[in-house]
């Protein structure tokens, strides 16, 4: 009686390593890319955020009937007005949650150069600038 071979062969256990391996070369180029999406995609809704936290302030404002450099009340947090806009220094404020972020004086930093920045010239206009090169 002959003895019938079980499992498999030492080549091929290698070729299906090599195989693998192949497959994993061709498609770690597409994965490794995500992580700065991911970034950008942060900031991008983080600069959401703040704008539609400008919005309910100034909202808030007209709907109290105040000057436009009135301070308003949103969730129990006074909020500084300038213009009919929050001020650079009290936007953070009007968000919830910024974990992940280091947020001072208008500017909400992810890693260096990947950042937004509100300014509030005080004029009836914000700008919220993306600055994703370092992202």
């Amino acid at each position: 009686m002959k003895k019938q071979q079980s499992g498999f062969t030492l080549i091929e256990l290698v070729l299906v390593i090599v195989i693998l391996g192949i497959l994993a070369a061709t498609a770690l180029p597409r994965f490794s890319d995500l992580s700065t999406q991911a970034r950008v995609a942060s900031i991008k809704g983080v600069a959401g955020a703040v704008r539609g936290a400008a919005a309910i302030a100034k909202s808030t404002q007209l709907a109290g009937g105040l000057a436009s450099n009135a301070s308003v009340t949103v969730e129990q947090q006074v909020i500084t007005m300038s213009g009919g806009y929050p001020t650079a220094a009290d936007i953070a404020n009007m968000i919830s949650d910024t974990t992940g972020f280091t947020v001072a004086g208008g500017v909400f930093t992810l890693l260096p150069n990947c950042t937004l920045t509100y300014t509030n010239a005080g004029a009836g206009a914000f700008t919220a600038v993306i600055d994703s090169s370092g992202c």
